[in-house]
Parts: C-alpha cells; sequence; structure tokens
C-alpha cells in the first residue's frame, strides 16, 4: 500500500464514481476538459506535507477511462494544492496524454527562473494558477510578480478564490496585461444569485475583455446535488461573455464530501445552459484552441 492510499479516509476525500451516466450531449470533435487533476501514484509524487487533505490516488487510465465516456479528446492538466509547487505529476501527465492534445496549469512562486518557465512552456503549461481556497499556495501577493515573469511566454493567470475575494481582487486585475481565467464560477454561493455584488464583480471582469471563467460550479451549489442553482449564474455568464467561457469537469472532485458529482451529468448541465449546438461547440473545442493554444482539429 502507497504513502498516500493509507492515509486516504484522514483528510476529506472521496474515492470518484466508478460509473458515470453517457452524458446526453454529444461532445464534438476536440471537447476540452479544462480543468481536472491527476493524483498519484503517491510513492512517486509526494505528498505536500502543509495539504489541506489527502486524496486517493486518482490515475491517468482511471482520467481516460471517464473521459471517453463524456467523449472528452482533449485535456488540461490543472496543478492541485497537494503537490504545493512541484510540478512533475502535472507535467508527467500531460506528456503521457501527449502534447497535441494536452496542456497544462501550474502552480509557481517568485523562485521560478526564465529557463525553469521556457521548459514548463514547452513542456504544455499556460498558465499559472493562484489557490487562495485550499491553501498551500503561491500567495496572492505574488500575483504581479509573477504576472510579470510569464508574460512574455503568453500564458495566463488561473484564480481560485471565494466569491467575497472578487470584491478585493477584482480591480487590481485589469492592470496584470495578460489573460485572467477565473476558476469555479468565482466560487459565487449559489443562493446568492445574480445580483449579488459578488456575482456582480465576476461580470464585470468579463466586461473587461481579458477575463475567462470556469463553468465549473457545483462547489458553489447551496441546493446540492443536482446543482440546480447554478444554471441563472451559468446563463449570465455565458450571456456576458460566450467567447471567454470554459468547461472542466474538476474530476476527481477532491476534498469535496457532498454527493460526488456525476461527469456525465455535469456535462448534461452544460447542455442545458447552453442549448445550441454552436455555443457548446464554442465551449468545448474552440474557446480552449484560443486560450490553451491546440492545434487545429485534423
Amino acid at each position: 500500500m502507497s504513502e498516500g492510499a493509507e492515509k486516504i479516509e484522514l483528510q476529506g476525500c472521496q474515492v470518484p464514481r466508478a460509473r458515470i451516466k453517457k452524458p446526453s450531449l454529444r461532445a464534438p470533435a476536440g471537447s476540452t476538459d479544462c480543468h481536472f487533476h491527476i493524483f498519484g501514484p503517491h510513492v512517486r509524487y509526494r505528498l505536500h506535507p502543509a495539504r489541506h487533505y489527502t486524496p486517493p490516488e486518482a490515475t491517468i487510465p482511471e482520467y481516460e477511462a471517464m473521459a471517453a465516456v463524456l467523449g472528452i479528446e482533449r485535456m488540461v492538466v490543472v496543478q492541485p494544492s497537494i503537490y504545493g509547487t512541484d510540478n512533475r505529476c502535472t507535467i508527467d501527465a500531460v506528456a503521457a496524454f501527449g502534447l497535441k492534445r494536452a496542456r497544462a496549469v501550474a502552480v509557481l512562486d517568485e523562485s521560478a527562473t526564465t529557463p525553469e518557465l521556457r521548459k514548463l512552456h514547452e513542456a504544455g503549461v499556460r498558465g499559472v494558477r493562484f489557490n487562495a481556497v485550499n491553501g498551500n499556495g503561491t500567495p496572492l501577493q505574488q500575483l504581479r510578480t509573477l504576472a510579470r515573469r510569464i508574460a512574455p511566454f503568453g500564458w495566463h493567470v488561473q484564480l481560485y478564490l471565494h466569491g467575497e475575494q472578487l470584491l478585493e481582487v477584482a480591480s487590481s486585475l485589469g492592470g496584470l496585461g495578460l489573460p485572467v481565467v477565473i476558476d469555479h464560477m468565482g466560487g459565487v454561493s449559489g443562493d446568492k444569485g445574480e445580483r449579488h455584488p459578488e456575482f456582480q464583480a465576476l461580470l464585470r471582469l468579463l466586461e473587461g475583455g481579458r477575463t475567462w471563467v470556469k463553468l465549473c460550479g457545483y462547489r458553489s451549489s447551496a441546493a446540492g446535488h443536482p446543482f440546480a442553482d447554478m444554471a441563472r449564474m451559468a446563463e449570465a455568464l455565458i450571456a456576458a461573455a460566450a467567447e471567454r467561457c470554459l468547461w472542466g469537469t474538476d474530476w476527481p472532485h477532491p476534498n469535496y464530501m457532498a454527493t460526488m458529482p456525476d461527469d456525465g451529468e455535469l456535462l448534461d448541465l452544460l447542455g442545458a445552459w447552453a442549448p445550441a449546438a454552436a455555443l457548446q461547440a464554442q465551449i468545448l473545442v474552440e474557446n480552449p484552441a484560443v486560450l490553451y493554444g491546440f492545434p487545429p482539429l485534423a
């Protein structure tokens, strides 16, 4: 048994569903999961001692099996907080998937050098994530410094925030001079609704033209499964900036102890929020190709 497996039940994680629904939405060619994580093997990729949760292993073959049910052909591996700034697991996953269909979002700090950034770029990294929710991440105080460092590579900044933090940081994001991606629909709770100041702050960011948002909102649902309370906010985000909306599963749904999401149902939620086939193709295929630099479909 690996070091991580011994601790699976100790720090707030579930195993993802072994079987998921085949979605009614037929994913168009080139559909992209823009947000998920790979964990382990734990004996190879050591867990950071300051992590806030301990997940079960979630391997590349397990992800591939889930993605095949959904019809996902491209993927963006996001560095999780359990590894800190050790991006080896994420980078190795991109290599295993192949650069023709995979990219990564890394976690770095101010110590990252230009040669290191160049090497990461060649490995498929296209953004840097700041996680202000789960801890063990780069502090937001380093945002401007890192933005300057990564700008020559055409990368973006990705922010995982609580809804109230949007109000604190929104005014400072426009001056970064590079795209900003907001995780998990801004972390605005579903019971606050689209008129709440936190959500209005997110809409204003989208109006600025350089902010993108991930339509992965189950974590913000106040009602819980099947997350129907997120529909109006999702529809408002799509109406505001469909050309900068992305979608992701957040598989294997770490540090989440409510009803485990079914990834097929999550894709069908997108189908309900964006019922037109052209809009689905924009969110699932065209937008990710622009932001992450995927090659044209063969």
